[in-house]
C-alpha cells in the first residue's frame, strides 16, 4: 500500500517548542511550590492530561496541582513566544514545499489546542499547507490512544496504513502505531528506547530526510 499522506506532530517536529515547555512547566512548578525538575517533563510530552497528571503526582509529588500549573505553564510561555516569537525546526518550510510538489496530503495530529496549533504555525509560515489539522481536543482521548492519528487518516480521505506519522515523542509513535499508520520518529530531547524503535518504520536525522523515506516505502528509488 503506498504513502498517500504524511501527518505530523507539531511541538517538537515542526517547531522547536519543546524546550520552551521543558522551561516553562519546570518554572511554573516551582513558582507554585512543587520540585519539579527538567526530566519529569519528558515523561509528560504530547500525553493526555487523564495520564499526565496521576503521573506527576507520582513522579514529583502527590499533591502536584496539574491544572493549575498548566495553566501557568501556558500564561508564561505564551507571553515568552509573543515577544521573542517561535523558531521552526531547520529545512521546516522546504520539506512542505517537497512534500506538496510531490502530491502527497499533509495533516497535523497534535496535543496543541487549534488556536494555537495555527498562532504557531502561521509565525513559522506553515498555515497554509495542511489539509488536515487534528487536535486533542477534537478527540475522545489524545496520545498515546490512537484517536488523534485515526481522526488526521479519516480527514485527509486515506487509509491508516496510507499515512505516515512523523513525531518527536513516544507518547505520539504510540498513537501513531496503534491507529495503523507508519510511525517515523525524529528525536528532539531525546533518543528513543528499544521499546519505541523497535515501533517504527524509521528513526530519521531530520525533516529532510522525511520525502526520500516516504519515497523509499512506495519503492521510488528502487
Amino acid at each position: 500500500m503506498r504513502i498517500r499522506a504524511i501527518v505530523f506532530d507539531l511541538d517538537g517536529t515542526l517547531i522547536d517548542t519543546e524546550k520552551l515547555y521543558q522551561r516553562f512547566w519546570v518554572e511554573a512548578a516551582n513558582r507554585m511550590g512543587y520540585p519539579m525538575r527538567p526530566e519529569h517533563t519528558l515523561l509528560i510530552r504530547a500525553t493526555a492530561p487523564e495520564i499526565a497528571e496521576p503521573l506527576l503526582r507520582r513522579e514529583v509529588c502527590p499533591e502536584f496541582d496539574y491544572l493549575g500549573v498548566r495553566a501557568l505553564r501556558r500564561t508564561l510561555m505564551e507571553a515568552y513566544i509573543d515577544e521573542h516569537g517561535i523558531e521552526p525546526k531547520p529545512g521546516l518550510l522546504p520539506m512542505l514545499t517537497q512534500l506538496r510538489e510531490e502530491g502527497y496530503a499533509i495533516g497535523l495530529a497534535t496535543a496543541t489546542d487549534p488556536e494555537r496549533a495555527r498562532k504557531y504555525l502561521r509565525m513559522v509560515g506553515a498555515e497554509g499547507f495542511f489539509d488536515a489539522m487534528v487536535s486533542a481536543s477534537m478527540v475522545a482521548r489524545g496520545k498515546p490512544a490512537p484517536d488523534i492519528y485515526a481522526e488526521a487518516a479519516r480527514r485527509l480521505s486515506v487509509a491508516p496504513a496510507e499515512a505516515m506519522a512523523v513525531e518527536d515523542a513516544p507518547s505520539g509513535i504510540r498513537s501513531a502505531h496503534a491507529a495503523g499508520l507508519v510511525p517515523v520518529m525524529i528525536p528532539d530531547r531525546d533518543q528513543p528506547s528499544a521499546e519505541i524503535r523497535a515501533l517504527c518504520a524509521a528513526v530519521l536525522p531530520d525533516l529532510a530526510a522525511v520525502a526520500p523515506f516516504a519515497a523509499q516505502l512506495n519503492g521510488e528509488n528502487d
